[in-house]
């Protein structure tokens, strides 16, 4: 079974509170695949989930190093980019395999992976509808649409 949960944010600083959120909500091992355009806010959406947990530090867009990763109290924060790989393969060298199970991982790009997508993942699809974002997001299992329940009504003020 598929859950699909809908959010509409307003302006960037929506897109903070919901990035905020969702950390608030987040545990070790899950995967956060955040589809979108260039420009569509997903740095944002990371950069608001990693202070939420990691303080007001700065996260800088992995890019070019292709991943940061942040200490957080309860798991590690990995922050991939993954637009500059070249083969679904690189995913490999860059340690998104043993990010998966030590920490949190927030991906830009997953499309990029493939097949190795993780099944059970956090499906975060962005898209701009005039000056605000649509976030759609879609899980399998049950345990994350119970999660994701919590944020029900957040950006429908």
């Amino acid at each position: 079974m598929e859950y699909v949960f809908s959010y509409k944010l307003e302006n960037e600083a929506a897109t903070v509170k919901f990035g905020q959120a969702l950390a608030g909500i987040s545990k070790k091992g899950d995967f956060y695949a955040l589809f979108g355009t260039l420009g569509v806010g997903k740095s944002v959406l990371s950069r608001a989930f990693v202070q939420e947990l990691c303080g007001n530090i700065e996260v800088p867009s992995p890019t070019f190093t292709l991943v940061q990763s942040y200490e957080a109290p309860e798991f590690e924060i990995y922050h991939f980019d993954l637009y500059r790989i070249k083969s679904p393969e690189e995913i490999f060298e860059i340690g998104v395999e043993e990010a998966m199970y030590d920490g949190v991982c927030l991906v830009e790009w997953p499309e990029r992976m493939l097949s190795y997508l993780p099944r059970d993942c956090f499906n975060v699809e962005i898209t701009a509808e005039d000056t605000s974002r649509v976030v759609v997001i879609k899980v399998k299992s049950e345990e994350k649409a119970s999660r994701l329940k919590k944020l029900e009504g957040f950006g429908n003020d």
